[in-house]
């Protein structure tokens, strides 16, 4: 109390319907008497309302992974944490009311003021005698001569516009910040993007360095970025490589101070289904009920539960006939929206003028001691904190090891700074739609649209990257794109006066840029304005859609606009105003997906093994790479510890495996070994190799996934002869590295035991008589060891059936649905699990692997019943079946309808091969021919 003040010192009582708060009630209330201690009465609140208690016991158990009748789980033992009216807290505490008006008195006292619309940037530290705008002018102009050499009529006036806005907004030092990072990262040689969002519109940011696209060039609207009409903190979003994101972000705190710099927190949400697939499952109710409750859930963005019922009168209908569904709805829909649990945000970084505290409240991860702020990024940047988006981009990273790999080999420093983008040898990639690992444009989607396209120029890769987007809007303006850049239709513009803007696009309003041109060209909208405007549009806010458009009719009679046309454009634009695309944003990364195709194009082999080294920890991701290398004819050769490197990496022949790719090595071990080897030279034998290596990063688990794997065929000895000489080869090596350590000459006589010709003794006689591994063990070993078949595949005696009869694979099946009523792919069986549903029926869920990664597919009782002879573990099989999954988002899994052998599908009628022929052309020389080409096949 002398510490604190008696004015802050109470006893608290609680009355939670427990009997140990009952029992110490008057034992506080007497000691508060004695000792002259004011009472306050509580009640601690984990939800608003009573009935609320099931939902809050439902959330425990999602938090903590349990189900409701788990006797063991966490639990409260009352039901009366809930936020209690005033009239109960007096029925609970009749004779202490002086304590119920201290609880109000305490709850008075506490004020907390958030000062909105007040920005709090890091002080820049600045040179003496210049202010933030001035060392910005200085820098963006020293800039603008390094970009241009002579600074034309055209790039003065745009400078001088931007810099008088940034000066007019008060943002210079939020230019300098950022500037000043990208540009440290660039002096210690960490790839940046050359610029993402509409910060690409920026000719102070590209004179800055912190992009790296002329916005002059390729008609980028800084209106777009930053505008007086729109005052709010710019938002420059920057990639770097995600290898050395890290580094930039240990940059920043250092140089602004690490208790005032962290990143920022994001929440995980449930959502309509999501909280009815965790409510059911902390239920106990079966998977695949839930699934189908789950599954009435219309997939539309802003869906709710309360929605859901009023739009699905099957589910409404259910809850009223089924008690246990109504039970996991009414929980739900108290659940539906909260937080489910916090992380953080992959890119978010907050950067405070002084100690974070001062500004924002902290949080802790209990994962991980985490520490980010508690406000997520759109409560960040209201109270007027700095924030930046520093992302990881791997493609970033495939491009700088891929550069590296061109030098060594060729000598060849390529500078993509200034690479031209009219490349002959490049288009042909995206022409052909040989996409995969070209960033962005991998899709089998954007993949068959490129080949109708037939991309000639940068201007088509920029405007494909902002046409290809979900939905039938995006289909429709793919098509009409392509038709009329190929002549197919007519191109028209909504208005003769809109040519100029819309000729690119073929006149399609494909960016949110040329929405605001149209405004500002036909009704005299300044370009700020014209942004106003694209953003309601975009918002769809009906009374502020009506005021715009009465602007936009005005200022379009100004010009001579007649009131049907200006009608017809404005309805146009916000029609495509929400779905158009930002073309700062497009333009950056159609760059990027260029220079990856560049790479591509004409270092196949060192770009393939630079993407193969950035998945190397996602097998479905390097299945589909290994698979594009078959294609293109790149040979990938398994691991040699003579001649791998950690990661992938480029010989004579090929690609040769990583080390670091191996089952058990892991990348410290495969740097040790390749190390030595770098050290002293390739491996001689296993006894050199065992000698040589940091017993602390090898062991003998290592060793064998070196041999099994293959990583050791080109030691002296086959590999099964090296694994059964293992134990000795070690005890010998062992001995030596005792006697090098205690001084001893040992077996080899008076020479140095650390020598050159003491590394490599001879091993222990290998054993005569030994396990002789079948050729199908070497691959099963690869499978196990790499995670792929490398040098043969199980599947490559069925190549034929499965190009001739699949329409999909595990890599594409989800894509090809839209297209497809029914898939059917190919492959091996790898596990097989047996189930029993509600009416005791067998059915099994089995993993099918192809050539690209596996999925799973459900073979119900009926099916199951009829191919059950080929259902195994070992089985090649084509399956026919239909795609399901929860969400959109979610990866699916496939139905089975049917399942065929795949040496028998050329004989089975229903899979095999119909010919029809038009009788009228069909002479005696053509039926030869058929019959002849029958034959063959």
């Amino acid at each position: 109390r002398e510490i604190f003040g008696p004015e802050n010192f109470f006893i608290e009582i609680m009355d939670h319907g427990l009997d140990i708060e009952r029992e110490v009630l008057p034992g506080l209330v007497k000691i508060a008497g004695e000792l002259e201690i004011p009472l306050v009465a509580t009640n601690d609140s984990h939800y608003l309302l009573r009935e609320h208690y099931e939902s809050q016991d439902a959330l425990v158990c999602i938090q903590t992974g349990k189900v409701l009748d788990d006797p063991k789980r966490l639990r409260f033992e009352t039901q009366e944490l809930y936020l209690k009216s005033p009239e109960e807290m007096y029925a609970l505490f009749p004779d202490n009311p002086e304590a119920l008006a201290r609880t109000v008195e305490i709850a008075e006292r506490c004020k907390v003021k958030l000062e909105f619309g007040k920005n709090y940037l890091p002080a820049f530290p600045l040179p003496e005698g210049y202010s933030e705008i001035q060392l910005l002018e200085k820098q963006a102009r020293e800039g603008a001569q390094r970009r241009y050499g002579v600074i034309d009529e055209a790039a003065e006036q745009r400078l001088r516009f931007e810099l008088d806005i940034i000066k007019q907004t008060g943002f210079p030092g939020y230019f300098l910040i950022v500037g000043d990072f990208v540009g440290e990262a660039r002096r210690l040689g960490i790839p940046v993007g050359p610029g993402r969002g509409s910060a690409a519109g920026s000719l102070v940011s590209y004179c800055l360095g912190i992009t790296n696209i002329d916005p002059l060039k390729y008609n980028l609207l800084f209106e777009r970025f930053l505008n007086p009409e729109r005052v709010s903190m710019p938002d420059i979003d920057i990639d770097f490589s995600d290898r050395d994101r890290d580094k930039v972000i240990q940059y920043v705190k250092e140089k602004y101070g690490q208790d005032n710099v962290t990143q920022i927190i994001t929440f995980g949400t449930m959502k309509a289904r999501a909280v009815v697939r965790d409510v059911g499952r902390v239920m106990g109710m079966p998977y695949g009920e839930v699934d189908n409750i789950a599954k009435m859930i219309p997939e539309e963005l802003g869906m709710t539960l309360e929605a859901a019922l009023q739009k699905r009168p099957e589910l409404a209908e259910k809850a009223a006939k089924e008690p246990r569904v109504a039970r996991l709805l009414k929980i739900s829909r108290v659940l539906e929206g909260m937080n489910r649990h916090a992380s953080t945000h992959a890119a978010g970084l907050v950067i405070a003028p002084g100690e974070l505290t001062d500004y924002v409240p902290l949080f802790r991860s209990p994962r991980n001691n985490d520490i980010t702020t508690q406000y997520d990024m759109d409560c960040v940047q209201a109270i007027g904190l700095l924030k930046m988006d520093i992302l990881g981009l791997r493609t970033l990273t495939v491009i700088q090891d891929t550069l590296e790999m061109v030098e060594r080999s060729t000598g060849r420093k390529i500078d993509f700074d200034s690479l031209e983008l009219n490349d002959p040898e490049t288009f042909p990639v995206f022409q052909n739609g040989d996409t995969v690992g070209i960033f962005q444009f991998e899709s089998p989607g954007m993949r068959e649209y490129l080949r109708k396209l037939k991309p000639e120029a940068i201007e088509d890769i920029i405007a494909m990257n902002a046409l290809y987007r979900p939905g039938p809007l995006g289909a429709h303006m793919v098509d009409d794109f392509i038709n009329r850049k190929h002549g197919r239709i007519k191109v028209r513009y909504p208005h003769p006066m809109l040519e100029n803007i819309l000729k690119e696009t073929y006149g399609v309003i494909v960016y949110q840029e040329q929405v605001m041109q149209i405004a500002s060209e036909m009704a005299g909208f300044t370009l700020g304005e014209a942004d106003q405007l694209r953003r309601a549009m975009g918002k769809k806010k009906r009374e502020v859609m009506q005021q715009q458009k009465e602007n936009f009719l005005k200022g379009a009679a100004a010009k001579g606009v007649g009131p049907k046309d200006a009608a017809e454009v404005f309805d146009l634009m916000a029609h495509f105003a929400g779905y158009g695309f930002n073309k700062s944003h497009s333009a950056g990364y159609a760059i990027l997906a260029y220079q990856t195709a560049y790479l591509k194009a004409h270092y196949p082999r060192e770009f393939m093994a630079a993407t193969l080294t950035s998945e190397m920890n996602n097998t479905d991701r390097l299945a589909v790479f290994l698979e594009e290398c078959r294609r293109m004819k790149i040979k990938v050769l398994p691991p040699d510890i003579n001649e791998s490197g950690a990661s992938f990496t480029v010989v004579d022949e090929g690609i040769r495996f990583g080390l670091a790719a191996i089952k058990n090595v892991g990348q410290k071990a495969a740097e040790s070994i390749t190390g030595l080897r770098e050290e002293d030279g390739n491996f001689k034998g296993l006894g050199d190799f065992l000698d040589r290596v940091d017993c602390g990063a090898v062991n003998r688990r290592l060793v064998e996934s070196l041999i099994q794997s293959g990583a050791m065929s080109s030691l002296p000895g086959e590999p099964e002869q090296l694994l059964a000489a293992l134990d000795g080869t070690l005890d010998f090596c062992a001995r030596r590295a005792a006697e090098r350590s205690s001084g001893q000459i040992g077996l080899f006589g008076e020479s140095d035991p650390g020598s050159r010709d003491a590394l490599t003794p001879e091993y222990p006689p290998l054993p005569e008589v030994f396990e002789k591994w079948e050729p199908h063990r070497f691959l099963e070993f690869e499978k196990e060891y790499l995670r792929f078949y490398i040098s043969g595949h199980p599947l490559d005696r069925f190549s034929e059936e499965l190009d001739s009869f699949c329409n999909a694979t595990t890599a594409n099946f989800d894509e090809q649905t839209p297209r497809l009523e029914s898939l059917r792919l190919g492959g091996i069986i790898t596990q097989v699990r047996n189930f029993f549903d509600r009416k005791d029926r067998e059915f099994v869920i089995l993993t099918l692997e192809d050539r690209y990664g596996s999925v799973e597919i459900f073979v119900f009782s009926e099916a199951y019943e009829r191919h059950r002879d080929i259902v195994y573990q070992g089985s090649f099989v084509l399956v026919s079946g239909r795609l399901s999954r929860r969400s959109a988002e979610e990866r699916g899994k496939l139905t089975a309808d049917w399942l065929i052998a795949l040496d028998q599908v050329r004989a089975d009628e229903g899979v095999g091969v119909e010919l029809r022929l038009n009788t009228g052309q069909a002479d005696p020389a053509l039926l030869k021919r058929v019959q002849e080409a029958i034959l063959r096949h």
